[in-house]
């Protein structure tokens, strides 16, 4: 195993590696997966298509603001192929959870921890009730990056961060592997105390951002120069935070102001990836987001009209979009 010149030690001195499964090899897994291969660590990616014939043939390139890199991929589209793991990151769509859920079987080991890094607070449990609640890590991904094309991942910013942890807050012996990989391989990351409140604090923001991008068709910046549109993006904010709160999560008193903080310091020509797939006649995940918001506050008997609204704007195009 060759040195790393990031430490100037040989990896094997210092690291034990560990068997890892990517199971969506799109923007976030082949950043995180990348990485951690580019490490020393046993990764296989599991992908279809074009992108799994460019890994084969040319490896996974990564075009990165924190240092371009190509590393050699192991890729296979049958998981049959590659065995229980130690981990397996679960980066696919939310649309494709229940499906790729049903595949990961041959994965798992008695200990192999599931670690979602997808939009969305609902994943964990559709992948527990397939492979049991005891495999299930939360998990939330904190970068900006895409697949530019077959083979190939750009990162374009974003803190590079990555945050997981057992669903009941417990600090376990698996946790702690995986979170040395991770720093080992330099990937920012750490293990909140309650990785569910992590979960919707992001869903919180996601659900702004991405229902003001797509039902506008207009970049961040345009939305916050404009007092009514800006003034709706807070309010999704507010209504996703109640839906938490009912739900039984513990929200900082000061998040929505401090995602009005944030997102007023962020690019002007930021939009989403809900945007992405609309524009593009991609399926869009529409239902993981405000419309898990509407059914749970109908549940809760709360209202959420700009929620409301927004999924009424985008059903039309989810719907024609999933159809095509």
């Amino acid at each position: 195993m060759g040195a790393d010149p990031r430490f100037g030690v040989r990896l094997a001195e210092r690291m034990v590696a560990v068997k890892i499964a990517v199971f969506g090899a799109g923007g976030i897994g082949g950043y995180f997966g990348g990485r951690l291969a580019q490490a020393g660590h046993d990764v296989t990616f599991i992908a279809r298509g074009a992108h799994l014939s460019a890994l084969r043939e040319n490896g996974l390139r990564v075009r990165s603001v924190r240092g371009d890199f190509t590393v050699d991929a192991s890729a296979t589209d049958d998981p049959g192929d590659v065995g229980p793991c130690d981990a397996v990151l679960f980066c696919v769509k939310s649309y494709d959870t229940d499906a790729a859920a049903s595949r990961l079987p041959p994965l798992l080991a008695e200990g192999t921890a599931v670690v979602t890094l997808q939009n969305g607070v609902d994943n964990e449990d559709k992948i527990a009730s397939v492979v049991g609640r005891q495999h299930v890590l939360g998990g939330v991904a904190l970068i900006s990056v895409a697949l530019a094309e077959p083979g190939t991942v750009v990162d374009t910013g974003g803190p590079g961060q990555i945050l997981f942890g057992e669903l009941d807050g417990a600090r376990t012996k698996r946790v702690d592997e995986l979170l040395t990989a991770c720093r080992e391989a330099g990937i920012d990351a750490d293990v909140p105390p309650d990785i569910r409140v992590v979960l919707w604090s992001k869903f919180v923001f996601i659900c702004a951002l991405a229902g003001m991008t797509a039902a506008t068709r207009r970049p961040l910046g345009e939305i916050r120069d404009c007092p009514e549109s800006w003034e709706m993006f807070g309010l999704i904010l507010r209504e996703v935070e109640a839906v938490g709160r009912a739900e039984g999560m513990a929200l900082a008193d000061d998040l929505v102001e401090d995602h009005l903080r944030l997102t007023a310091a962020l690019e002007p020509d930021m939009l989403s990836s809900l945007h992405h797939d609309l524009a593009t006649g991609h399926r869009m995940e529409l239902d993981a987001l405000h419309g898990v918001v509407v059914r749970l506050a109908r549940k809760h008997r709360i209202p959420v009209p700009a929620c409301g609204a927004v999924y009424a704007l985008l059903r039309p195009s989810a719907i024609r979009n999933e159809a095509s």
